[in-house]
Order: structure tokens, then C-alpha cells, then sequence
């Protein structure tokens, strides 16, 4: 994750280079000190800013889509190449497709019903979410809950990965990990640390390494 934060940080300051020299795309939008919004049905190339938030609307399409401080939203039915963030949260709305990764380090990701990622989803602190929604290129976290929830698909499997920060102030909570109702997770589910792992009756999985799943009726596990 810090290659990804330094990758992030290279990569707007290029952009925003670019852009203050008349080299960028015509259709690019660069900014350090504000928020974008995308209007519904537009087409961009990439959408980057520094302290802001970024919401590509509906229907719109972008390609690379990024923020070091602020939100990102991917409106219903959008659609985007890559998201990548570093402190804050990640909505992609019913709908929506992202053709590569969504990665953050310090935020939620949110796919609602019927999102599609083509890669894989993952943070360092942050809730995974994923509601009747697909991600192909698996997911993992290092102190993140995860829900992948009913008729959620995905490939690539979970990797909870152990903390390696060398500050730590008291006890790091246990990472939830729930797999919903008719939900599939195809590759193998590794944890690196402890977690608590909670799978439904009627869910697939792959194998598990490091955990001890917990079978559950219903929508929710009762712990």
C-alpha cells in the first residue's frame, strides 16, 4: 500500500503538471484544491484532484479516477477505468462498472447491486461491502471488515493480510468477515491475522486458510 500511496501522490502531480503546461488530454480534469463532479452522461479521459472529492455521474465515463483526500463516487450505470484514493471512501453505485482495480488505503468500499469490478477491491483500514454485486480480481485488507453479501460473486478470493505499522495505540479491533446468503467466493480465503469468519448456509467458498468459518442461517450471522 505505500507504493500505491506514493504511486498515487507521483501520478496527480504529473497530471496536474501536465495540465498547468497545456500537455494533458482536452478532456482530462485536474485539480489540487477542490471537488469534481462529472455530469451525468459525460465522457472524460482522467479525473484527478488532491483535496477534494470526485463524483463521475450517471451514465458518465471516465478512465482513471483519483483523490488523496476526499470521497469518490461512481454514480448508477458509470463506469470507469481504475479508482484509486488514499484517505476516504469508495461508492460504486448500482450498475456501475470499474474495468481495473478500486484500491484505497484509508477508506470504506461500497459496491451496491449489480456493480461490477473486473479487478480486484482492496484498502488497509476501511469496511468492504458488497451488496448482489461481482468483484474478479479478489479482495483484501489488512484491518478492514468484510461482507460479501447475498448473490455477491467473487473471484480471486479474500486475503486479510497481518498489520505490519509499527506504531499501534492499544489493541487492533478483530476484522469481521461475513459471506452472505447465495453469495460465491471462488480461490482461497487466507488470513494472516486473527479474524472472525461467519459463512452462510447456502454460500460457495474456497478453501480457508487461517480461520475457522462459522456456518449461519438467515441474512446475518447473530454474533
Amino acid at each position: 500500500m505505500k507504493q500505491l500511496v506514493m504511486g498515487l501522490l507521483l501520478g496527480l502531480t504529473v497530471a496536474v503538471g501536465l495540465a498547468a503546461a497545456g500537455t494533458a488530454s482536452a478532456s482530462d480534469i485536474d485539480k489540487i484544491n477542490g471537488s469534481i463532479r462529472v455530469d451525468a452522461g459525460q465522457e472524460v479521459d482522467d479525473v484527478s484532484t488532491v483535496n477534494g472529492s470526485v463524483r463521475i455521474g450517471r451514465d458518465a465515463r471516465a478512465r482513471k479516477v483519483e483523490t488523496v483526500n476526499g470521497s469518490i463516487l461512481l454514480d448508477t450505470n458509470a463506469t470507469a477505468e481504475s479508482i484509486d484514493n488514499v484517505n476516504g471512501s469508495i461508492s460504486i453505485e448500482e450498475g456501475a462498472k470499474v474495468a481495473k482495480d478500486v484500491e484505497s488505503v484509508n477508506g470504506s468500499i461500497t459496491l451496491e447491486k449489480g456493480s461490477d469490478v473486473t479487478g480486484k477491491a482492496s484498502n488497509v483500514n476501511g469496511r468492504i461491502s458488497l451488496e448482489s454485486a461481482h468483484v474478479g480480481g479478489g479482495i483484501s485488507t489488512n484491518t478492514g471488515d468484510i461482507l460479501i453479501g447475498r448473490d455477491s460473486r467473487v473471484e480471486g478470493g479474500i486475503l486479510v493480510e497481518k498489520s505490519n505499522s509499527w506504531v499501534r495505540l492499544g489493541k487492533e479491533p478483530v476484522p469481521r468477515i461475513v459471506i452472505g446468503p447465495n453469495a460465491v467466493v471462488q480461490g482461497s480465503l487466507k488470513f494472516e491475522r486473527e479474524v472472525k469468519l461467519f459463512v452462510s448456509e447456502t454460500a460457495r467458498i474456497g478453501p480457508v486458510e487461517g480461520a475457522q468459518a462459522v456456518r449461519f442461517k438467515g441474512d446475518q450471522p447473530a454474533d
